[in-house]
């Protein structure tokens, strides 16, 4: 395998574990006006992320600083031509981010009900369009002889880019009703857990969808093995979240995202922003890559460092494995009162 069909990968393990992660966080958000009957359970749902939804976040980045390191041609078609998707997402993250931190800064209902919503808005938005832009890079878009996108907004919503946008939602939601399931304990947890099986009929039935249509239209045989291997997953994830398994349930959801996103790249591979309106432009691994010398040096810091950032995330997620509950949230309390403990707390 040659250094840019190894970034290809790269890239896309990046993409992988962004999907994995901060897709809980983006379902646990877009659940509280599903499971936050009161405001000691919204805070119990923001605190099962809290300690590590920005370490989450932080994948996206690596996999956009690859991406530009690695394949300037294509960082540079992907974030100029899908710009205003992109900005929009940036914007719902910052959002969320920020709402985390400042919702209990006032003790009024209000206040926090407006935070609530930028949380669910915030999570639902990028959940939604990074799966209408992956379908749209799967698919191909108009390019010109430079590379350049030459469609809108308009040209990444037809039907199979709003199809994946779905089939992304859904199984964020999914994936994150499910970790409820597993963070937490009592009424919440069996809401939870009975959210999960229906969200999660939904989400088979529409999943179905896309994989088949993309197997179709654009599958080769490895990446139509990894659609099926997803779609075995996914049923198995529903079936052991309603017989109570949801540390099962959890990492089958997993794998089905990290199957679904490695699919989708090997259905795009050898190319990384196909031309639907004329071949010739398509950008490919080769000829949308750095030189070997940088390639060669990116590899060598690759194999030193993310080894660290995997053993800090999993160090990470073993500090923070127990339950959250009710009891250890406590009844709201005004903010600057003794023993409060502010939402997302780390």
């Amino acid at each position: 395998m040659d250094l840019p069909t190894l970034w290809f990968f790269i890239v896309g393990f990046f993409f992988v574990g962004y999907f994995v992660l901060d897709g809980f966080d983006f379902g646990v958000g877009m659940s509280l006006p599903f499971l936050g009957r009161d405001d000691t359970d919204r805070r119990v749902l923001i605190n099962t992320i809290g300690p590590v939804w920005d370490l989450n976040e932080t994948w996206v980045i690596v996999a956009g600083a690859a991406m530009f390191a690695a394949f300037p041609e294509w960082y540079a078609t992907l974030f100029s031509g899908f710009y205003l998707p992109l900005l929009l997402i940036l914007l719902a993250l910052i959002a969320r981010g920020v709402s985390f931190e400042y919702r209990h800064q006032r003790p009024e209902a209000s206040w926090k009900r407006r935070f609530d919503l930028m949380i669910t808005v915030g999570s639902a938005v990028p959940a939604f369009l990074w799966g209408v832009a992956f379908a749209n890079i799967v698919q191909g878009v108009p390019l010109d002889a430079n590379h350049d996108f030459t469609g809108s907004l308009l040209t990444l919503l037809n039907p199979y880019g709003l199809l994946g946008g779905l089939t992304t939602l859904l199984l964020f939601f999914t994936h994150g009703v499910v970790f409820v399931a597993l963070k937490t304990d009592g009424e919440i947890r069996g809401r939870a857990r009975r959210l999960a099986t229906r969200a999660g009929i939904v989400t088979i039935v529409v999943a179905a969808a896309f994989l088949v249509w993309t197997s179709a239209a654009h599958g080769t045989p490895a990446g139509i093995a990894l659609a099926g291997a997803a779609a075995v997953a996914l049923v198995l994830a529903v079936l052991s979240n309603a017989a109570g398994r949801e540390g099962w349930a959890f990492a089958l959801m997993a794998a089905t995202i990290a199957f679904a996103v490695l699919s989708l790249f090997l259905s795009l591979f050898p190319n990384v922003m196909p031309a639907s309106n004329d071949p010739a432009n398509t950008l490919t691994i080769a000829n949308a890559s750095s030189s070997g010398y940088t390639l060669s040096i990116m590899s060598w810091v690759a194999l030193v460092f993310l080894p660290l950032i995997l053993g800090y995330q999993a160090w990470t997620y073993w500090i923070f494995r127990k339950r959250v509950t009710r009891a250890h949230i406590g009844e709201p309390q005004s903010t600057g009162v003794a023993g409060a403990q502010p939402d997302g707390a780390h």
